[in-house]
């Protein structure tokens, strides 16, 4: 039996709010894995995720065969983040009027490799342009050392999908979260690093 079509659904503001719980669901199970080793949390991602809800400008693709959530992205502008993101910018002295940023970019395992990644960064950058004039478009990933010991093996970043992108690692700046990951008894902080890519 072939598989269905996958259809990308884009959801802005408050359209957002019906589907919380569900994209909160994929988070944790994403998440789970390798970098991030979320042991995830609903409350948590309720919180979270209110953040896009309440941001004019957000964007939010959900991707589903058929019925079912497959994956997902996020971006809003950076001066609707929570501080903890904002406070690499300020430290740079980069205005936060000048950011978009990218949230999560989260497939499930057997729906990957079908371009779904490239077509989500197309879909957010094309929404950042639209937005207005942003002169950065950024994300950050958590920083994970090469001999971490949940690391899989064949395991290969992305980073090399980003450059291709046109984003560049930017070391000096970085934000601290934390959570629980698996086999923690409790939240602890992780590094993430940002990537920008400059738009003229």
């Amino acid at each position: 039996m072939a598989s269905e079509a996958l259809r990308y659904e884009e959801l802005r503001g408050e359209e957002l709010r019906p589907h919380l719980r569900e994209l909160g669901e994929l988070r944790i199970a994403v998440f789970r894995d390798y970098p991030y080793l979320y042991d995830g949390d609903l409350g948590y991602e309720a919180e979270y995720l209110e953040i896009y809800a309440k941001s004019a400008l957000s964007l939010v693709v959900l991707l589903r065969e058929g019925g079912r959530l497959v994956g997902a992205t996020t971006c809003l502008p950076l001066r609707d983040e929570s501080p903890e993101f904002q406070a690499p910018f300020l430290a740079a002295g980069i205005d936060l009027g000048e950011v978009f940023y990218f949230g999560e970019s989260i497939i499930l395992p057997p729906w990957r490799g079908r371009g779904t990644g490239a077509e989500f960064f197309r879909l957010r950058e094309k929404h950042a342009r639209e937005a207005g004039p942003f002169r950065y478009t950024a994300f950050c990933a958590v920083d994970r050392p090469d001999d971490h010991p949940r690391r899989p093996p064949g395991h290969r970043p992305l980073d090399a999908f980003w450059g291709r992108l046109g984003y560049e690692k930017r070391p000096g700046l970085a934000c601290e979260l934390s959570w629980k990951e698996l086999d923690e008894d409790a939240p602890s902080p992780k590094r993430l690093t940002f990537w920008l890519k400059e738009w003229s």
